[in-house]
């Protein structure tokens, strides 16, 4: 931004406060014209003197200044406002003899056209200059009139002063507004190149993000986590130490009662959530091969609904945990099984419907039914759900391969899988997993883990 445009851009964001600041000051004439008026009450030549002046510097000030404002801009208008009240102010103090209350309208009238153009200070030293000539030729006290001058001399440079910081500021303001403005651009700019980058790679890598965007989805659910960690670790300790602190207080004000009773325990119940999700997204997105470990179903499935709740959001969700106890598995991979099921049945449910998650335990087994009210599948589609990058989806919004690592994890626990499906009218998929799994498939591997036989 040029000079030229710069000030007339700080001019225009300054005209409220300086039309502001006018309004203002414009009831001091008022009040000085009516004790004016009360002191000379009964000298008509000297009344009928202030009332004319009062009459052409009204319209001046209210009607004039404006009308030149918008045709020959503000040094002019303000140059006119100094002309018009340097002749009120001439009219006046010679009709009253240069009384006090005259002489006020002096430096008074300095604040209605400071203004803030390079003129200001070449009007000031006209108006004063022609009052001092004619107030000190018609005979004014010179003791009154040095003292009204200097008052307004002062009283110019001090508003000259805060009009200059004024503008300092909004410079300044101008200025972040500027800086603001290339940055946004700079990062819608940044945005596009990386969006078209985005798109270039998924053009380009297809296919293998297809066989690995499950993997993908936890290195980023890991990386989210680690985070998230290390700064909730600091908040939750802190939040813990203010809250003790508060507790241990003797004279804690009233005020803060609140905060110990209500609003830090509140607080930490939600930390405590966050920390909950966390470790769920970190243990279901550890890399490191599993072992076979006791784990509880009912607990996955709070973990694996934690996980899906962003695809879930616009659904009604119901659980029913049976309290199926514990069993073996690997419960990484079983979460696995569960959040995907999960979303598809959020995916293919639209907005007010219902997604049901149901465990139970029937002898050495544990079953597991996801249900949706959804759009159902055809017979052709259930058919082939099972097969690798088999999708009903949008080319680029679905891999394919969801389903077949749910079927082969489920196998791979000696489990089986099925699914009821209807058009229009929602799917069930159900589990069925043994609570150890046939240990004759599993044999010890150099990880300390099970290995399946024949691969």
């Amino acid at each position: 931004m040029d000079a030229h445009a710069k000030q007339a851009s700080v001019d225009a964001d300054t005209e409220p406060f300086d039309r502001g600041s006018q309004l203002v000051a414009g009831l001091g004439p008022v009040v000085f014209n009516v004790a004016l008026f009360i002191w000379f009450w009964g000298q008509w030549p000297v009344l009928l003197a202030l009332a004319g002046v009062w009459v052409v510097l009204g319209f001046v000030n209210v009607w004039l200044v404006e009308w030149v404002s918008r045709r020959g801009g503000r040094a002019m208008a303000e140059t006119v406002r100094m002309l018009a009240n340097l002749a009120g102010s001439l009219v006046g103090g010679t009709a009253t003899h240069w009384h006090p209350l005259a002489w006020v309208f002096v430096p008074y009238s300095l604040l209605l056209f400071s203004g803030m153009d390079r003129w200001v200070r070449l009007r000031t030293v006209i108006y004063l200059a022609g009052v001092a000539g004619v107030a000190l030729g018609s005979g004014a006290e010179p003791g009154t009139s040095a003292a009204f001058l200097l008052l307004a001399v002062f009283g110019f440079l001090v508003s000259e002063k805060r009009i200059t910081a004024l503008r300092g500021v909004l410079e300044q303001v101008l200025r972040q507004r500027e800086e603001l403005e290339k940055t946004h651009q700079a990062l819608a700019r940044t945005h596009g190149e990386l969006e078209a980058a985005h798109q270039e790679l998924q053009q380009l890598h297809q296919r293998a993000l297809e066989q690995e965007r499950l993997s993908s989805l936890g290195m980023l659910a890991a990386g989210v986590a680690h985070e998230i960690n290390n700064p909730m670790s600091f908040v939750t300790s802190n939040v813990h130490s203010m809250l003790r602190d508060l507790r241990d207080e003797p004279d804690l004000p009233e005020v803060m009662k609140e905060y110990v009773d209500d609003v830090l325990p509140a607080t930490l119940d939600g930390i405590k959530r966050v920390n909950t999700i966390v470790g769920d997204l970190r243990r279901f997105a550890r890399g490191d091969p599993e072992a076979h470990t006791s784990y509880e179903l009912d607990t996955e499935v709070e973990t694996a609904l934690r996980i899906a709740h962003g695809q879930l959001s616009h659904v009604r969700v119901e659980k029913e945990l049976g309290g199926v106890g514990h069993s073996v598995g690997r419960p990484r991979q079983i979460v696995q099984v569960l959040v995907n099921l999960l979303v598809n049945a959020g995916q293919a449910t639209a907005s007010g419907g219902e997604v049901r998650i149901r465990t139970r335990r029937d002898g050495d087994s544990l079953h597991v039914e996801v249900s949706d009210t959804g759009t159902g599948m055809s017979e052709e589609t259930k058919r082939h759900l099972f097969e690798p990058f088999f999708t009903t989806k949008p080319a680029g919004e679905g891999t394919g391969l969801g389903l077949s690592v749910v079927h082969g994890i489920v196998k791979s626990h000696g489990g089986r899988i099925e699914v009821e499906s209807e058009e229009g009218k929602g799917t069930c998929f159900k589990l069925r997993l043994p609570l150890v799994p046939p240990l004759l498939q599993y044999e010890p591997s150099t990880d300390g883990g099970m290995r399946r036989r024949g691969g």
